[in-house]
């Protein structure tokens, strides 16, 4: 395992995160105390430090877990939660962005993790009833007391990511430095203005269903059958997903490793700024996830990859690159000029 800087802190991550949102039994799907201990001992013996949870997670398993797992090197392990979502949906302030939630939010998961201090805060989505000021303020207030480290954003438009941390610049406020966003081949369209975006800002990324909730295994690959057709319980269940994962799963066979492998390498290559978040339910699938770090794409797989995955910028991406609109804009210069900001 290597470490990166996270976004322009000089704070240092392992190069995988490891989401503990599997870590709990309440929502059914997974893991018990113990398989959670196997998993984050696996995670940490391969050198990881950098562990994400949430308030919501596992109704607050997730979090009460972590504070047992860590509490002999609490200050060695990088330990990132969120607040936004609720806690009790029969309280109107016990969910949102807003500053009472904010503090009532972080003051549970203080407790929950037997720790005084939050290394890393993700405002986990946008409510669209909070202002940008008032988030801004209320997370350095935090980060001033000393109860908070440093902050991140996740599931957030990229203008208001933008208008944040211009606002944050201008006041002298903390800036968000991570940016936690759905991110594989076959969700792609952050590329589109949330990559730019958290680049121009220098915010390090940490996508979240890496594998396209278990389609880039390779376990679907047939379709989920149900009456002849594919089943409609998740939209990601189509057609053009599904030849994604078998050309994964062809170039991992012929690679010898996992399809999962291929998946978070090709994510891993995609630019140093992603540190992709790998969730488990058991110690086969973490120990198969980890086997990424051995991995390595060329440029003809990375371009096969890209080819069946792409997708259109959209307006104005697509008309501004377009060699009409370039020549207008730089007459006979475009190739002759140096780009700082490249579109």
């Amino acid at each position: 395992m290597h470490y990166k800087l996270f976004g322009k802190s000089g704070l240092r991550v392992s190069e995988l995160c490891l989401g503990a949102m599997t870590f709990g039994l309440e929502w059914g799907t997974g893991a018990d105390k113990s398989e959670s201990k196997r998993l984050f001992d696996a995670f940490a013996q391969a050198g990881g430090n950098f562990i994400d949870t949430a308030n919501r997670y596992t109704e607050g398993s997730s979090e009460r877990f972590l504070a047992d797992f860590v509490a002999t090197q609490r200050d060695y392990f990088v330990l990132a939660t969120k607040y936004t979502l609720y806690d009790r949906p029969d309280d109107p302030n016990a969910s949102g962005n807003h500053r009472k939630n904010l503090m009532r939010s972080v003051e549970g998961s203080l407790r929950r993790l037997n720790t005084d201090y939050i290394d890393l805060l993700w405002v986990h989505a946008w409510d669209f009833t909070t202002s940008p000021e008032e988030v801004m303020r209320g997370l350095d207030d935090l980060v001033r007391a000393g109860k908070v480290h440093y902050i991140g954003i996740s599931d957030t438009p990229a203008w208001i990511v933008a208008q944040a941390n211009t606002l944050a610049e201008l006041r002298g406020w903390t800036a968000f430095v991570g940016l936690q966003i759905e991110y594989s081949l076959i969700q792609r369209s952050p590329e589109r203005d949330l990559l730019p975006m958290a680049r121009h800002f220098g915010l390090s990324i940490t996508p979240w269903s890496p594998l396209g909730a278990g389609i880039l295994t390779g376990k679907y690959n047939e379709g989920m059958i149900a009456g002849g057709r594919l089943s409609e319980k998740s939209v990601k269940f189509n057609e053009r997903n599904l030849q994604i994962a078998r050309q994964v799963s062809t170039l991992a066979q012929e690679m010898g490793v996992s399809p999962a492998q291929v998946a978070l390498q090709w994510l891993r290559q995609q630019g140093p700024d992603i540190i992709p978040i790998i969730g488990a339910r058991n110690l086969a699938q973490l120990e198969d996830a980890l086997g990424c770090l051995s991995v390595s794409l060329n440029e003809a797989q990375l371009q096969d990859l890209e080819t069946i995955s792409q997708i259109d910028l959209g307006f104005p991406h697509d008309f501004l690159r377009s060699e009409g609109v370039r020549r207008v804009s730089f007459g006979n210069f475009y190739d002759k000029i140096e780009h700082r900001l490249k579109g």
